[in-house]
């Protein structure tokens, strides 16, 4: 009986709902100490001096922190550009300043975490405050303060694409749209705060347990830090509540894993817990991008999208993180999933003193998708077309070319996408043309005005633009003349998606065991090999070829008789190529996902508030490999795009997160969610996928804030190129119009 296509229940259910599962925060040891972190609270200034005098001082506290105590002090996902702590004493130049509200400058590690926080207040710490970069467009002037001197620009990357003559095109265009579009910064909102716990485990080794994404990337970044080679540090992830791309960068790791470390030397081995509060959490960790967007769409009165022009500004916070990426995703699909003969892209990431803008559900693609399929929705209202109509006239097929002049990987589906949602929901087609029914108003309630809105996008699955992406598995076949037990080691984190769940699930199907005989050792750097990050919508794909890899493997071995027998495989994704850089022409991603949203919306003209009365998601999968576990992620993708649409108001003034609790923060509760939602499982198989599966993750986030928009102004008659769509944006937007 195969275990692929069958909502088995998940591997860690039964624990997380009695309470048996341990989250990071949930990790004691005897005689552990705690630590509290001294944040910066200021966004831009030179830290003069820091005396921790008084702090060590008084009675309970083991030791204080600073920079000077850091071997290497710097980290980074992609550059390591971010200080451990940031203050003098530190060998990284430029490593004294602070960038924004949520840099760290010291750690007390105490007796409890009462004693910790009172030790914080009695740091002295003399800033000197520096000039601010509130946006990125203050930072891109020619006299703008360099938030990093050593780089000599403020630009953390820049990209374009070039593609046909496109100037001439808009010059024949029969019909032209332009819009300046701004999306703005999300917070995670993750259910678990940061957390972890430190101590010198039996062999000697750093060890480090917190909840994240990648453990091998972790202890590359710790191991780096510390002056350390990488075996002699050892990353645990514990359940992670939550992650969404917002565990990707380092938060706890490093600070807990230089008190374990300092303290050892010191002849005091003693573990050492910490966990951030909510506000901490908010201020502390990176956001989506804003992005600024600028878009120039033309087309022939037939509805072809003839010339596409494009510039995009992202605000990159205070250090790179992942920028430079996830422009590269908004790059390619702030064309959508069309065919475009003419296309002109110009983007850049910049920093500013904001909190740093990093890896969040979509990586790029949301952006790129708000400006595209708005820009498409105008062209359609322009040349009095049907929104599902002109997609279909314009949707990328098998071989055809994308604005980097290369085709679409194998397993094109975009137009089958958008066929079916619009057949969800109750589009027709007569003589082959779509049209959507017009429904009538309610007359008791003319305030009340509903709207139907539409878009699709695509989502590349996998690291992207040149980087080899690989995963390992090892594989064990216990037994005699039967397998009794298999044993998989597998790295991919599981942060609440249920990837453990289909990891066991492909193994099994691979070995072709019963689900019950699959135990899974997984994210312990000890007992696994490097299986990338849980991010990128990846770890589906990735995993389920290093598993079937490896028990071909154990299988041949277990054919042979050897006992136990085990395999182990390193798989590797097809090749891509990273943007040239005057044409951007190149092979950016081996596979993608493929999704189309309808959203049918009631706005109160007199309060200005938002309901969402229905919701389809039709998303191609590939193949599911536990339909319950999809459903799940397409209304909880949804929802989470929702919230970024509709109330989710991350507000930074001056460099300061005036946001930074779920009082002042609003993300959605069962009252937003709408009211009827139906998630719609497509599998046209990838040529590459493990049993032809995509990774979906972050597919049913990327168009949903244009269905909404579109909805709203299927409703209003009146286009928003910014969100949040709080009630007060929507009345004035009404104002404004009367």
């Amino acid at each position: 009986m195969s275990a692929i296509g069958k909502s088995v229940q998940r591997v860690d259910a039964r624990d997380k709902v009695t309470g048996k599962a341990r989250f990071s925060g949930d990790l004691n040891r005897p005689d552990q100490a705690y630590m509290k972190i001294l944040f910066a609270g200021r966004p831009h200034a030179v830290v003069r001096s820091i005396d921790t005098a008084e702090a060590e001082a008084l009675e309970g506290v083991i030791a204080v922190f600073t920079a000077k105590d850091v071997p290497v002090n710097e980290y980074g996902l992609q550059v390591f550009d971010q200080p451990v702590f940031c203050g003098p004493g530190s060998d990284k130049p430029y490593a004294d300043r602070v960038r924004f509200v949520g840099d760290q400058v010291a750690a007390v590690v105490a007796e409890s975490k009462k004693i910790a926080r009172a030790a914080l207040d009695l740091i002295e710490v003399e800033y000197e405050d520096l000039p601010l970069l509130y946006d990125p467009f203050q930072a891109l002037e020619e006299d703008a303060v360099l938030l990093h001197p050593d780089r000599g620009t403020n630009i953390l990357e820049e990209l374009r694409i070039r593609k046909g003559e496109v100037e001439k095109a808009f010059q024949e265009a029969d019909v032209i749209v332009e819009s300046t579009y701004h999306t703005p910064a999300q917070e995670h909102a993750f259910m678990e705060p940061e957390a972890g716990l430190a101590y010198i485990d039996e062999g000697g080794r750093v060890a480090v347990a917190a909840g994240s994404q990648w453990a091998h990337e972790e202890r590359e970044q710790v191991a780096h830090a510390l002056d350390l080679e990488e075996d002699q540090v050892r990353i645990m992830h514990p359940h992670t509540g939550g992650a969404f791309g917002g565990r990707e960068d380092i938060s706890v790791q490093i600070a807990l894993g230089l008190a374990a470390m300092r303290l050892h030397e010191r002849g005091i081995d003693r573990p050492v817990k910490v966990v951030w509060s909510r506000e901490e959490s908010i201020r502390g960790h990176h956001k989506r991008h804003p992005y600024h967007i600028k878009a120039r769409w033309g087309a022939n009165r037939e509805g072809e999208i003839t010339a596409v022009e494009v510039d995009i500004t992202a605000d990159g916070g205070a250090y790179m993180s992942t920028s430079n990426k996830v422009l590269g995703n908004a790059t390619l699909m702030c064309a959508g999933p069309y065919r475009i003969p003419n296309v002109k892209v110009d983007a850049r990431a910049v920093c500013t003193n904001r909190v740093p803008a990093g890896a969040f559900r979509g990586f790029g693609g949301p952006q790129g998708a708000f400006s595209a399929e708005c820009q498409i929705n105008k062209l359609a209202e322009a040349l009095d077309m049907d929104p599902v109509e002109i997609r279909m006239k314009n949707a990328l097929r098998e071989g055809d070319l994308m604005s980097v002049q290369t085709p679409m990987p194998g397993g094109v589906s975009i137009p089958q996408v958008i066929s079916r949602c619009a057949e969800e929901s109750g589009w027709k087609k007569k003589d082959g043309v779509w049209w959507k029914e017009e429904e009538p108003e309610d007359p008791q309630k003319p305030h009340l005005k509903r709207g139907k809105g539409f878009a699709c996008g695509f989502k590349n699955v996998g690291f992207s633009l040149g980087y080899k992406d690989n995963a390992w598995a090892t594989i064990e076949l216990h037994g005699g003349k039967e397998i009794e037990e298999v044993i998989v080691r597998q790295a991919g984190a599981d942060t609440g998606q249920g990837a453990h769940t289909a990891i066991t699930q492909m193994t099994a199907e691979a070995v072709g065991v019963p689900v019950e005989k699959v135990r899974l050792i997984t994210a312990d750097t000890e007992e696994t090999l490097d299986s990338g990050s849980n991010s990128a919508s990846r770890m589906t794909f990735m995993s389920g070829n290093s598993i079937r890899g490896a028990a071909e493997a154990a299988l041949e071995k277990w054919k042979d008789e050897d006992r136990p027998a085990v395999g182990t495989y390193q798989y590797f994704a097809p090749p891509t190529t990273d943007y040239d850089p005057q044409t951007g022409e190149s092979k950016p991603n081996f596979a993608y996902g493929y999704v189309a949203q309808m959203a049918e919306v009631e706005v109160d003209t007199e309060t200005g508030e938002i309901t969402v009365l229905n919701f389809v998601s039709t998303n191609d999968v590939g193949k599911a490999i536990n339909p319950e576990q999809v459903e799940g992620q397409i209304e909880g993708g949804v929802t989470q795009a929702l919230g970024w649409v509709l109330t989710e108001n991350f507000i930074q003034e001056d460099g300061y997160v005036k946001t930074d609790m779920f009082s002042t923060y609003l993300i959605p509760t069962v009252r937003d969610v709408p009211q009827k939602m139906k998630p719609v499982i497509m599998e046209y198989p990838d040529p590459n996928g493990p049993w032809g599966a995509r990774g979906m993750a972050e597919m049913p986030f990327i168009p949903t804030a244009p269905a909404v928009v579109a909805a709203v102004q299927d409703a209003l008659g009146i286009w928003f190129d910014d969100f949040p769509l709080t009630p007060e944006r929507v009345v004035k937007g009404l104002w404004e119009r009367s």
